[in-house]
């Protein structure tokens, strides 16, 4: 009898010590898998840190710098951009009041521009598949740095690179997702998607990027044949949305975790939204000179303001009549592009939709 239960006590303390086991190897791989910081940093076993787990950073085609940034770039004036129609986008910047155009037929074939406004970077980009056009100060741990595109995706986005840690960074987010920067946001720069013809029209003095860029491109083929009109994405996405048609360009804000996207075709109808995001009153209008969409936080001091269409002019409450030059300089502007609408809703999928 002593032989069987020292025996059932020998096979209990196995069996509570394999018990033991997996448990502290169940907890030391959730500690491998899950070291996160208070800032949603994980780090994985080799010490690389990460936002986004690079399992789901997707090869594009082509290798790093594949897509050559310009880094050099030679601009001309207006009259000297004749190989221009006047249908072509561009992207518009203005900015320590210079004004600068971006043709997209010369950013489909190169995707960031490295410039400099006066003696200050400036972070120009263009991700085809999302038709998202982006302007940043390149500023990382207080340093001025280059960026290149990596050749990789996230949602089927451009993944840029910086030139001094390494670090993966997302387009639409301005976000380091991967590597020694993880965390660290760029500062957006205004910048409008709008036809060479209306840019022209209210700049006529606005300097253009040049095809004179040091490479051998054809900057008059659009390299994605019809992809800007067809359902057709050519990359996986976290989330699809069939509100809208994929390539619907949409107008987002996000504010306080709350994410609000507005068709540019109902904005151009409607022309000026009052509408509250995550408690923040905004003013969504379309800009009659530019032919786009713009937003601007609607409180002015302590007074939240409430806008509307007299004529063909602003007017708000208290029966003041504003431009759009005068928002630009009184009110802030809210951080907004335009972009296609399966972009959008994969980075926000909880978005609200104004109908």
């Amino acid at each position: 009898m002593k032989v069987i239960e020292m025996n059932k006590t020998l096979i209990f303390l196995l069996a509570l010590g394999s018990i033991l086991m997996v448990g502290c190897n169940s907890i030391n791989q959730s500690n491998i898998n899950n070291n996160e910081d208070s800032n949603g940093i994980k780090t994985l076993p080799d010490g690389t840190k990460y936002i986004i787990h690079p399992d789901k950073i997707l090869s594009g085609g082509p290798s790093k710098d594949g897509i050559p940034s310009i880094d050099n770039p030679k601009f001309i004036s207006a009259n000297e951009a004749d190989w221009l129609n006047d249908d072509d986008l561009v992207l518009g910047l203005v900015y320590k009041g210079i004004v600068k155009a971006y043709p997209h037929r010369i950013l489909n074939w190169h995707e960031i521009v490295n410039d400099k406004v006066e003696s200050e970077k400036v972070l120009i980009t263009y991700c085809p598949l999302c038709r998202t056009g982006i302007a940043f100060k390149p500023i990382v741990y207080g340093e001025e740095i280059e960026f290149g595109t990596s050749g990789k995706l996230f949602n089927s986005e451009l993944v840029m690179y910086d030139r001094k840690t390494e670090s993966y960074w997302t387009q639409s987010l301005g976000l380091a997702i991967i590597g020694p920067a993880s965390g660290e946001k760029l500062e957006k720069i205004p910048l409008d998607t709008v036809r060479w013809r209306d840019w022209k029209n209210i700049y006529p003095d606005t300097l253009v990027l040049s095809k004179k860029t040091g490479f051998f491109k054809n900057y008059d083929r659009i390299p994605y044949g019809n992809y800007e009109s067809s359902e057709q994405l050519y990359f996986p996405v976290d989330n699809k949305d069939n509100r809208l048609h994929p390539k619907e360009i949409v107008f987002g804000v996000e504010f306080n975790g709350k994410s609000k996207a507005y068709a540019e075709k109902d904005v151009e109808d409607i022309k000026i939204i009052n509408d509250i995001v995550g408690d923040v009153p905004v003013v969504v209008l379309w800009d009659n000179g530019l032919n786009t969409v713009k937003i601007f936080e609607r409180t002015l001091g302590n007074e939240v303001l409430e806008f509307f269409i007299k004529g063909n002019k602003f007017m708000d409450n208290k029966d003041n009549e504003w431009t759009v030059n005068e928002m630009l300089n009184k009110l802030k502007v809210v951080d907004t592009f335009g972009h296609f609408w399966f972009a959008w809703a994969a980075f926000f999928p909880e978005t609200e939709l104004y109908e």
